[in-house]
């Protein structure tokens, strides 16, 4: 374990100001927690919103972000002292595991939950004391692999997981997925893993071409396209694969107006539309479209702690590859690397190593 020098938090004070850099800010745990010495920790668009001011942390100012988190159990408080050692995964939504929608298993939706960088103080640093409930133990890892790579499964690939699982995605469907930068290009991934055909959508031909070699049968750059040509695009690479214009399960991933509005519009006969990317912004649609195609659209939020060693499966099995499109960095250059991705200059998901 790391000494006390060595150890630090990155702390969110003001919206639109750097973060602050302080003294490990980790308690010892109490009973049901542990304290976990951070391998890696994911930095997601989520963050960036919370730092620009666009969705507020529920827990308020100042804060510790960061919800993808891998690292080792290196203390524990009454009940969970068997974890001690283990390398882990911390679950991006902790589900209390006793209220109605937990037994129901829809722990994902917990009225108690608590997000790691929102609720309670996250994994921009050293260390962080967490709940124990809904930890997934990390097993051997894949040759390549270190721990600090697999904490992008706890939101960028568990998200995904759970909303192609929703949808029953299975062997000879075809998939749309509108959006690929992060969580869509894992959706592409796990949607094919699972036995689809599938198309990839995005703007951007950086997040799109990689996928052609992980899951994607096809892409498409939609930059300057209306939405009529986007559905005649899909509609001939669907023909193509010999899939018909009925059916389509369609993610859209990109939070973003547009992605959305392309997204419902693919939507036809018996079709299923997932959405898994949040924005504030809002759009407008025909809703009797769902009545007239008799067709079903539903939000995913985040996945049950139940579902990440399936995840976990997917990457030490080889069906979803993580290194291609991930990039490690100090987290000690945290405030250089905010800037860089606000410029949005590299697609690769960032993982931050203490």
């Amino acid at each position: 374990m790391k000494p006390s020098s060595q150890r630090y938090s990155w702390r969110m004070v003001e919206v639109g100001q750097p973060l602050e850099r302080i003294d490990d800010a980790a308690r010892e745990p109490d009973a049901g927690e542990v304290l976990i010495e951070i391998a890696g920790c994911g930095l997601c668009h989520t963050d960036l919103g919370f730092l620009d001011g666009d969705v507020p942390t529920k827990a308020g100012l100042p804060i510790i972000l960061g919800h993808e988190i891998a690292g080792t159990v290196v203390a524990a408080g009454a009940g969970e002292e068997h974890w001690i050692g283990a390398e882990v995964l911390v679950p991006a939504v902790i589900p209390c595991q006793e209220c109605a929608m937990c037994r129901a298993g829809r722990g994902n939706v917990c009225t108690s939950q608590l997000m790691p960088g929102n609720d309670i103080d996250g994994g921009f640093a050293t260390h962080v004391t967490l709940p124990a409930r809904g930890l997934a133990a990390v097993p051997a890892l894949p040759d390549g692999y270190e721990l600090a790579d697999m904490c992008v499964i706890a939101d960028a690939v568990t998200t995904p997981l759970q909303a192609v699982r929703r949808a029953n995605v299975t062997e000879g469907d075809f998939v749309v997925v509108v959006g690929t930068g992060g969580v869509g290009g894992y959706a592409v991934q796990v949607a094919a893993a699972s036995g689809a055909t599938v198309i990839a959508l995005d703007i951007d031909d950086a997040h799109l071409t990689p996928l052609l070699d992980h899951g994607a049968a096809g892409t498409l750059n939609v930059r300057g396209l209306d939405t009529r040509a986007i559905r005649g695009a899909v509609r001939d690479n669907a023909a193509s694969h010999g899939a018909g214009n009925t059916g389509w399960k369609i993610f859209e991933c990109s939070g973003t107006p547009q992605g959305q509005e392309t997204a419902y519009s693919l939507l036809g006969s018996a079709g299923t539309l997932a959405i898994v990317g949040f924005t504030m912004e809002k759009v407008t649609i025909r809703l009797s479209n769902l009545m007239a195609f008799d067709a079903t659209a539903f939000g995913s939020w985040g996945c049950p702690p139940q579902r990440y060693p399936e995840a976990i499966e997917l990457v030490t099995s080889g069906k979803v590859a993580l290194l291609p499109f991930t990039r490690k960095v100090p987290m000690a250059d945290l405030p250089q690397v905010l800037e860089a991705a606000h410029g949005g200059s590299d697609p690769r998901r960032t993982i931050l190593i203490p």
